[in-house]
């Protein structure tokens, strides 16, 4: 008995060592990865040396950063792909939502260029929004990287069998995503509350699924995992000194839930690898590398458990083939769905796509970053989706848009500014769009400080076809310059004084139809109704008996108070990356007034043009060093002795108005003619992140009839140079320039903070 007892026990530790050492078909391995924002990235580190121990992968299940990691890699990309592609990105700033300025309309980019803050004004209430980024830079990225699974509708048909889980915002369940279009899934899965949209599918809206199963164990043994490898990056509760962020604090609040089922699901786990994370917060993406090799140093601690479920898997690893890039796509058919205000011809003006051409991807993302940038959807989400043509044997691809429109439609917006022309003024801007129209857009500025101004818009936007605008614009400034300008320009009396306070007033009218190709060139047609008018109170206080061909209105002397009607056409390219302080691009503007009336308040119009061009390029040089060039010119066609239209040269701006030229060396106001030639250079460095070191140089020719007189290709006659100082704030950009010239006595100082409006 005692022999059969023996023999007995060995028997069973042979079958025991039998089941660990001889390979066991029976055997599926499960990976789990937990949710964690960028703590996820410690996902890849861990799947280097899974991958390393041999270990075949059957199921992936995943919850947020975790259904990012594990749906690329159950599409076929190997762990050492996916840490290229980790560290070749900026998630930190593809969150932001931070679109190319190229993306956005000549109308949008001067929206966007003029205000420091825009809310959301509905029923006389100002509102937030719900969410920081709509998540569309991420979706486009991975629409790119899960092309080529883009047929796959049921997941467990890609290459490792997967799944993600996502909450329902209306009902808090556990809703499980293992079909559908890839990217939307595990977008869906990562919509991190409050900093993304909420996701939309179906009939359901849902957020990131780590508010009810972080950790998706259960899901996976449901697949039919045996073993289960798990991967957690989540966080235990936090003290009140790492609570530094709202993120940070939804996080805990969730946190108190998952904590706790944790230390269950962490019992079911094989093998559970738990990366040393904790000095990291979900939003340290710039701490990538280092956040990807605590992940390798976690699973190389259970690297020998790795290797013995490796040795007990009847079918072993395969060499991952690498997945070629898409750089190329034909698009043969649009389908478009939830547009309500705006037309498929809007949606389709924005895209700049051609049908059944050759296009390459990043071309695609362009199309979707326009339409991204008009702020008139909330969310964009597409497919890329293979459909039998009844014309052909082929599938043809259709590309298929699901807008969410942004049901804000009025906007307050306001910033403020400083300059040594306008002095210190505060912008409010009221924009409603759809106004009268789908496509439409109102926008009122009213300016107050040292001098009120104000500026309206409307624009027709009409995508492929002709848009149309009106602006009205009142424009209002003083300053002293040199006497001697008014007298080369004006019929004044000799008085012996040297400097003279001018004041100048604008208001333009103008109404325009507009084209635009790619974004980029935009060509306008229009007619303009702009009055002008010079007065100065000096002359009344030095000069009490003289006068001046212009009578004495409430004690001022009035140089010029005259209508002006003109057509005129203007064509217009902007690449630059940043208004004012560009590294790359190109850009040009011109524009040609013909004046054929005037209430002509000097007796002296006769019919004439004005011709004016600027073109420039900026050039990266090295890392952090560009060089930006531009050259300018304009002149009248006429005989017409009209000389308020003419151009003047002087001081430093980004919109100074009229026909009113920045040129360093020189005050504003300080160089008249009716035509001119300049070149200006600048060197940018910005020797760290937002701050700039400026230094400019600029030469001009300026005089009356120059090009006629063949005098525009001669040495300059004036030059001028600039040391800067530049710092992107919140307000818009603060520039400190100290100009000085050879010809001048004494430099100046130029100051401006904000935007200019």
């Amino acid at each position: 008995m005692k022999n059969a007892i023996t023999l007995l026990i060995l028997l069973i530790c042979a079958t025991n060592f039998a089941q660990n050492t001889v390979p066991n078909d029976s055997i599926k391995v499960g990976l789990v990865l937990s949710g964690g924002g960028a703590k996820g990235l410690a996902h890849i580190g861990a799947l280097k040396v899974i991958e390393e121990a041999g270990v075949k992968i059957d199921y992936i299940g995943g919850t947020s950063m975790g259904a990012i990691i594990g749906a690329l890699y159950a599409s076929g990309y190997s762990a050492n792909e996916l840490d290229s592609i980790f560290r070749s990105i900026d998630v930190a700033k593809l969150i932001q939502d931070n679109l190319p300025r190229g993306a956005k309309t000549f109308y949008d980019k001067e929206d966007a260029e003029r205000y420091a803050l825009s809310l959301p004004f509905n029923n006389f209430k100002i509102s937030f929004p719900s969410a920081i980024s709509s998540g569309q830079n991420i979706y486009n990225l991975l629409v790119k990287l899960l092309y080529h699974v883009k047929d796959t509708d049921d997941f467990n048909k890609l290459p490792i069998p997967f799944f993600c889980i996502a909450t329902d915002v209306e009902t808090g369940q556990e809703i499980l995503l293992n079909s559908g279009y890839l990217p939307e899934a595990i977008m869906a899965s990562g919509t991190f509350p409050s900093l993304f949209e909420p996701a939309e599918i179906g009939h359901k809206i849902l957020i990131d699924g780590g508010v009810v199963n972080n950790y998706p164990i259960n899901k996976l043994k449901k697949l039919g995992a045996t073993i289960v490898i798990g991967v957690d990056v989540q966080d235990g509760l936090a003290n009140r000194d790492k609570l530094s962020s709202g993120t940070e604090v939804l996080l805990q609040i969730n946190n108190y839930r998952t904590v706790s089922d944790m230390k269950k699901k962490a019992k079911e786990t094989d093998v559970l690898i738990k990366p040393d994370i904790e000095k990291y917060s979900v939003i340290d993406f710039a701490f990538g590398k280092e956040i990807i090799k605590t992940g390798e140093e976690a699973a190389k601690i259970k690297f020998t458990e790795l290797t013995d479920i490796a040795k007990q898997q009847t079918v072993k690893i395969e060499t991952r083939k690498q997945i070629e890039a898409n750089d190329s796509i034909i698009i043969n058919k649009l389908s478009i769905s939830g547009n309500e205000d705006y037309t498929r011809a809007y949606i389709k003006g924005k895209l700049r796509l051609d049908i059944d051409k050759k296009i390459s991807f990043s071309k695609l993302q362009q199309g979707i970053n326009n339409l991204a940038a008009t702020n008139n959807f909330k969310t964009i989400r597409y497919k890329l989706l293979n459909k039998e043509s009844l014309d052909s044997e082929e599938n043809e691809v259709v590309l298929a848009l699901n807008l969410k429109e942004n049901k804000n439609k009025m906007f307050i917006k306001m910033g403020a500014h400083y300059d040594d022309i306008y002095k210190s003024a505060a912008i409010i801007n009221l924009t409603k769009k759809n106004i009268f129209l789908q496509d439409d857009v109102g926008s009122f500025d009213l300016i107050l400080g040292d001098n009120i101004r104000y500026k309206m818009q409307y624009y027709i936007d009409k995508g492929f076809y002709w848009s149309f605008g009106l602006n009205s614009s009142y424009n209002d400034f003083n300053h002293e310059i040199d006497y001697d300008i008014i007298q080369s320009n004006f019929v004044v009396p000799i008085t012996g004084i040297s400097n003279i306070n001018i004041d100048v007033t604008n208001f333009t009218n103008q109404a325009y139809i507009q084209t635009v190709w790619n974004e980029e060139f935009a060509f306008s047609l229009g007619a303009e109704h702009r009055f002008v008018k010079y007065t100065t109170r000096t002359l009344e206080k030095e000069n009490t008996t003289g006068s001046t061909n212009g009578a004495n209105s409430n004690f001022r002397t009035i140089f010029e108070k005259s209508n002006y009607f003109s057509t005129y056409s203007q064509l217009k390219l902007d690449t630059y990356n940043d208004k004012y302080f560009p590294s790359k691009g190109l850009f040009f503007s011109g524009d040609f007034h013909f004046y054929m009336f005037s209430s002509d308040y000097n007796n002296n119009f006769k019919e004439f043009s004005i011709a004016q061009a600027t073109m420039g390029a900026a050039i990266p040089l090295a890392k952090n060093l560009s060089l930006n060039i531009e050259t300018g010119g304009g002149f009248k066609l006429g005989n017409s002795t009209v000389t308020s239209l003419d151009f003047i040269l002087g001081g430093y701006g980004n919109n100074i108005g009229n026909n009113f030229v920045s040129f360093l060396g020189y005050d504003f106001l300080s160089l008249p003619g009716n035509s001119y030639i300049k070149g200006y250079t600048r060197l940018d460095y910005e020797f760290s992140p937002k701050n700039h070191l400026l230094v400019a140089a600029n030469f001009a020719n300026v005089d009356d009839d120059i090009y006629r007189k063949a005098e525009w290709f001669q040495l300059p006659e004036y030059t001028g140079y600039g040391l800067g100082y530049g710092f992107e704030s919140f307000l818009g950009p603060v520039q400190a320039i100290y100009s000085w010239s050879p010809e001048q006595s004494k430099g100046n100082m130029f100051f401006s903070v904000g935007y200019w409006f």
